[in-house]
């Protein structure tokens, strides 16, 4: 098992195989969230409360090291990687079911499509793979943001952290307990910076 990049979701018809940009591989996003969990765990914290991040700390992790950290960072991600073929076989079925059940295609219009399904399979175990890690480590971050108390993160724009911490904010509403995450612009000292604030208004459990 190995995360690498593999590129935007595939959209799969009897013509041809194009992918749709509004969903992209999540391994886009991994090196960004490794950076937030890490900076948690080294206690990278500027006061009880907030936590400062600057986007040249985020380091370009290799595919193996990327793995190796998030191994370290997220119990039971084994768990979670262990499940891929699984995922991925399910996903497959339902797609080959639908084109078998479609009245409206010819013989050689169905043949087309189901060879393109099958020729993207490694394609979409990837993409699975890296999205089921990445909303993994969301999880995790959701958990540790909660246990240890941080009220605010503050960054620089740059390096999809805001799109990481944007992607949190559901989580965090759905979080036991729940918190009413915002993200927003501010001027500090001359420079543009995102603060994340936690809003913790509900007593911690």
């Amino acid at each position: 098992m190995e995360l690498k990049y593999v590129g935007a979701e595939p959209i799969v018809s009897k013509n041809e195989v194009s992918f749709d940009k509004s969903r992209p591989d999540s391994y886009t996003f991994l090196n960004t969230v490794v950076k937030l969990l890490e900076a948690l765990d080294s206690g990278a914290v500027a006061d009880e409360k907030t936590i400062y991040i600057e986007p040249k700390t985020i380091k370009d992790y290799s595919d193996s090291q990327l793995l190796e950290h998030l191994q370290k960072l997220c119990s039971n991600i084994d768990d979670i990687l262990a499940v891929r073929e699984e995922k991925t076989d399910d996903m497959i079925e339902k797609y080959i079911n639908r084109v078998k059940e479609n009245d409206t295609l010819t013989p050689d219009e169905r043949t087309a499509w189901l060879g393109n399904i099958n020729i993207m399979r490694d394609y979409y175990m990837q993409y699975i793979t890296n999205e089921n890690v990445y909303h993994y480590a969301l999880d995790t971050l959701a958990d540790k943001l909660h246990s240890s108390h941080i009220d605010q993160i503050i960054f620089p724009l740059g390096k999809n952290i805001g799109l990481v911490m944007s992607h949190l904010i559901p989580l965090l509403t759905e979080h036991r307990p729940p918190y009413d995450a915002t993200m927003s612009v501010e001027e500090r000292d001359g420079e543009v910076v995102a603060v994340f604030d936690m809003n913790r208004s509900k007593p911690l459990s």
